[in-house]
């Protein structure tokens, strides 16, 4: 069994104005992101199952063709392949992302 803390701990600039911690094992990733107001995640897509759940702040996300303002509590689910964006709303926006298969490119 590992323990493990998001704060203060190594992080990785994944975007202008978006931090990213991670934790893992081999076959499930949890990730913590802190953005800055006006951040944007661009459109992109990947291979990965992703689970995202807004921890604080708010921020529009586009899964697909549908966008919705998520705010604290709100969550989204983003199958493999499917095109997907962020843009924050708010200060001191936070969120955390499951994933599976693991990101490779996430792994700290």
């Amino acid at each position: 069994m590992s323990f493990f803390t998001f704060i203060d701990s190594k992080y990785k600039e994944v975007a202008p104005g978006v931090r990213m911690r991670s934790a893992h094992l081999p076959n499930a990733m949890l990730t913590y992101f802190e953005f800055e107001p006006g951040a944007v995640v661009p459109i992109h897509k990947h291979p990965h199952e992703q689970v995202t759940l807004i921890i604080e702040g708010e921020m529009e996300l586009t899964v697909g063709e549908e966008t919705r303002v998520l705010k604290r509590g709100d969550g989204a689910t983003v199958p493999p392949n499917v095109e997907h964006k962020a843009v924050i709303l708010a200060p001191s926006t936070k969120a955390v992302d499951a994933w599976h298969p693991i990101r490779e490119d996430y792994v700290l």
